[in-house]
């Protein structure tokens, strides 16, 4: 924000004393208050001129236009031509830190905005418009792209209108309710470095800090895939918060320059659109660990969270205080994240993690991490040997253990691995650590579930499912399929054949719902139906064998595997 008085040598020439008294009046008594009360910190003062910063585009457009509103209030009864007014520029942009001093393009742009305003404005940049337009109950005229001195690009410009009739941001219906306890979404933070290939890093530590929220019992958090659905995306919080069902978003941003990093957070209120906390953090690089922790204990602070004495130590800890290979671990993380899984994936994600255990061989994460993508690898097949890759998953888990037993995604992983050797006590053992350690784990909440369903107690298995599509509640095609077949085995064809095809309109290339769809229409007598479903089965996968597919699935009891084959003889769509 840079700020500045208009006339300034005018009313210094007619009365000096007076114009200064009133300055200094004016920054004590209400723009340095109303910055502070904002989250904002006055860069320096320039004569009659200042420039600030904020965590936070919303607290900094709040802060200008409630003290330019509260200045014309004052100037009501003054003549005109002895009035102090300002004009203010706001610009959302990169900047480079000087000590306590800031510099660079995005700086030079709030600048050439307040140069525009007219006495009382607030002119903002696009960038910043594009982030308040929903949340605050504030009207801008475009005034379209404006060249302006020592930028070699046209700026986009809007300008607030005072006197226009606020319309306040919209209010966003509940599309669930809310849950019993603290709900919050943490969305993705943005990379404001230079470098578009630190994607990794910005989106990295917010899972990082999805992941120690998720552990506190007494929060509801929203699973990462359906957070990072808003990634690059335009919305407003009470939007989000709207479709997600919580009341609180956690929004910010990354800047990692050289061994430098800024962290910006703040956590608002999705019901008034109202900011709960906000902070900034300059820190070394090797300090990101602290900054990751502190955020999540202000977050439990600003909601009344009590931690359970087990919690406390699990949300402090970083599992490894070596920050190369705390960031090899986020590349190789990032990889395994990406929806199209390959080879080359694979390799690159096992040659990151490898070279952060050769950094620091007791951290336990690459060691999970290495697990998991050799779990892909056996479903895959992907490195030649995938008859060894339950093995090795299942070692570097193990070892992952060792090194950290209160990391719940290791014992996810070696689920997994027990899943696949229908070791079921293993399986649940696995699972009901994972949550415990995890409470809002969807995917281990899922897992359980699918336990249940191979385990011949359907019944058991709906609630795990459907915790897990509330906590992850965009992303459920895989839910939806696991659903439809506790419902299938439990006898219910009805209820399973309307999720199966929910689940294939998301996702229209599924072999395996289409073939559980079929296979339910079959028992339901709806044979054409159930022939035509067999039919685009066939288009989407011509070698489908529904021997093979069955015999893949770990049911227990014979019996439960033999209702799909039952449903498929029933519409003579096998022998």
């Amino acid at each position: 924000m840079a700020s500045d008085v208009v006339g300034y040598s005018r009313l210094i020439r007619t009365d000096e004393d007076g114009t200064l008294a009133a300055l200094k009046s004016l920054r004590t008594d209400l723009i340095g208050p109303k910055i502070a009360e904002h989250h904002g910190r006055i860069v320096k003062l320039m004569g009659d001129g200042l420039l600030a910063e904020f965590p936070s585009v919303v607290e900094a457009v709040r802060a200008a236009t409630e003290w330019q509103q509260a200045i014309a209030d004052r100037n009501a009864g003054v003549p005109k031509g002895q009035r102090i007014e300002f004009r203010v520029g706001i610009n959302l942009g990169d900047v480079a830190i000087d000590g306590e001093d800031i510099y660079g393009d995005g700086v030079n742009v709030a600048a050439r905005l307040e140069s525009l305003a007219e006495p009382g404005g607030v002119y903002v940049s696009g960038a910043v418009h594009d982030q308040v337009r929903d949340r605050l109950g504030l009207r801008f005229e475009d005034l379209g792209k404006q060249h302006v001195k020592n930028i070699d690009r046209p700026v986009r410009v809007w300008r607030w209108l005072r006197n226009a009739a606020a319309t306040g941001p919209k209010a966003v219906p509940m599309e669930r309710p809310l849950p019993d306890r603290p709900s919050m979404v943490v969305l993705p933070f943005n990379n404001m470095s230079r470098d578009a290939d630190q994607e990794y890093f910005s989106d990295g530590i917010t899972e990082d800090i999805i992941t120690d929220l998720s552990k506190i019992s007494g929060l509801f958090v929203i699973a990462r895939n359906s957070a990072f659905v808003y990634k690059g995306k335009a919305f407003s919080v009470p939007q989000v918060c709207g479709e997600l069902g919580v009341k609180f978003a956690l929004e910010g941003s990354i800047r990692k320059a050289g061994n430098r990093v800024r962290v910006t957070a703040q956590l608002i209120n999705g019901l008034s659109g109202g900011h709960v906390w906000a902070e900034r953090y300059d820190r070394e690089l090797t300090d990101i660990f602290e900054v990751q922790d502190d955020i999540t204990q202000q977050i439990v602070t600003a909601l009344k969270v009590t931690l359970s004495e087990a919690e406390k130590p699990r949300i402090a800890e970083a599992g490894t205080k070596d920050v190369d290979a705390h960031d090899l671990f986020l590349r190789g993380r990032e990889l395994l994240n990406r929806v199209k899984k390959d080879r080359e994936m694979f390799d690159q994600a096992t040659v990151c993690f490898r070279q952060a255990i050769a950094l620091d061989p007791d951290y336990a994460a690459p060691h999970a991490g290495l697990g998991m993508a050799y779990v892909l690898d056996y479903q895959n097949h992907w490195s030649g040997a995938p008859e060894t890759s339950l093995d090795q998953a299942e070692g570097f888990a193990s070892e992952a253990i060792d090194k950290d037993d209160q990391d719940p995604f290791t014992h996810f992983v070696v689920s997994l691995v027990a899943m696949f050797r229908r070791d079921y006590q293993r399986w649940a053992d696995e699972t009901d650590r994972a949550l415990a350690l995890n409470p809002n784990f969807a995917s281990a909440l899922n897992m359980r579930g699918v336990l249940h369903i191979y385990t011949g107690e359907p019944g058991l298995a709906i609630p795990f499912i459907e915790r897990a599509m509330r906590l992850d509640p965009v992303v459920q095609q895989q839910y939806l399929h696991f659903l439809g077949t506790a419902h299938f085995v439990a006898g219910d064809y009805e209820n399973a054949a309307a999720l199966f095809r929910d689940r294939i309109a998301v996702n229209p290339t599924t072999d395996l719902s289409r073939a559980f769809l079929a296979s339910a229409l079959g028992h339901l007598g709806k044979l054409d139906e159930a022939r035509e479903v067999w039919r685009e089965l066939m288009e989407v996968n011509p070698r489908y064998s529904p021997v093979e597919h069955i015999g893949r699935l770990p049911f227990r009891d014979p019996a439960d595997a033999e209702k799909f084959t039952d449903g498929l003889l029933k519409a003579s769509l096998t022998e």
